[in-house]
């Protein structure tokens, strides 16, 4: 009974835990996202201003407009789609920050399927070439 009791404190001490958030560092500059698809890593950069974002992937340089809801939650929305898909806007929410990175959570707006990532910032300039 008396390590229950011991338990009790932590439990609120972890349960009261909030992670970081400074989302506004995060606004603009360019940055870097790497994930696995299939057996090799992928790595997207894109840059990023307060009304516009632009994604370089593979080569192809794809641009889409900004709209902040709070601080931390934006919708991206492609400006020259190519697709259905691509005319499906994106809804993204970062999740936590840490130093120069930060942990997000997107999804197609309107759906409940949601990805997560983790994204580094590694310039406040454009460093995205056409």
């Amino acid at each position: 009974m008396q390590r229950i009791l011991l338990l009790i404190p932590l439990f609120f001490l972890f349960s009261c835990y909030e992670a970081e958030r400074n989302c506004n560092q995060f606004r603009e500059g360019t940055f870097e996202f790497k994930t696995l698809v299939g057996d090799s890593i992928e790595t997207t950069l894109f840059y990023r201003n307060d009304s516009i974002e632009i994604e370089k992937y593979k080569g192809v340089t794809d641009t889409a407009s900004i709209r902040w809801i709070n601080d931390c939650e934006y919708v991206l929305k492609s400006l020259s789609p190519e697709s259905i898909s691509e005319e499906k806007q994106m809804h993204f929410k970062i999740l936590s920050t840490r130093d120069n990175t930060y942990r997000f959570e997107y999804k197609i707006v309107n759906s409940d399927q949601k990805e997560t990532g983790k994204a580094t910032k590694i310039s406040e300039e454009n460093l995205i070439k056409h």
